[in-house]
C-alpha cells in the first residue's frame, strides 16, 4: 500500500524585504554619519642660534628665563603668573637704562611667549629691543 507523501518546499529565504532592510540600513547611516572636515594647522617651531645667523652681544642685559612649564624669572625673581607687566614697569622705574633679554626653553608653548611679548609691551618696552635666546636641551 501505498500513501500519497506531499512534497516537502524548500525552505527559502525571502531576498526582497532583506534587500529592502540593507536599504534603510545604508540610508540611516548617510545621514547620520558626521564627516570630518579638513582644518589647516600652522606649525610654528621656534629658531636656535643655530639656524640663524646671530651677533655676539657683550653688554649685560637683565635676564627674563621662562623654563618648559612656564615659570617666569626676572633676574632670578620668581614672578607670580599674571604679575610680570606690573613686574617688568616696577623694573623699568628702578633701572630706567637697563636692558632685558628674553631666555626661553624650546619646549615653551608659543601662547605663554606671546603672553610675555603682550606683557613687555604693556610695561613700555619694545619688543624688538628684547633679544631671545631659546634653550635647547643637554640631551639634543
Amino acid at each position: 500500500m501505498r500513501f500519497p507523501r506531499t512534497q516537502r518546499k524548500r525552505a527559502e529565504v525571502p531576498i526582497v524585504p532583506m534587500i529592502d532592510i540593507l536599504f534603510i540600513l545604508l540610508i540611516f547611516f548617510i545621514v547620520s554619519t558626521n564627516f570630518k572636515k579638513p582644518r589647516d594647522i600652522l606649525r610654528i617651531e621656534l629658531p636656535t642660534v643655530r639656524e640663524i645667523p646671530s651677533e655676539k652681544v657683550v653688554e649685560s642685559r637683565s635676564v627674563i628665563a621662562v623654563d618648559a612649564a612656564g615659570t617666569i624669572t626676572l633676574d632670578s625673581l620668581k614672578v607670580p603668573p599674571g604679575l610680570l607687566d606690573s613686574y617688568l614697569a616696577a623694573y623699568q622705574k628702578q633701572n630706567p637704562g637697563r636692558k632685558l633679554e628674553l631666555e626661553a626653553d624650546k619646549k615653551l608653548p608659543l601662547d605663554r611667549l606671546l603672553e610675555i611679548w603682550e606683557a613687555l609691551t604693556k610695561a613700555g618696552i619694545p619688543i624688538k629691543d628684547v633679544p631671545a635666546r631659546i634653550r635647547v636641551g643637554i640631551d639634543q
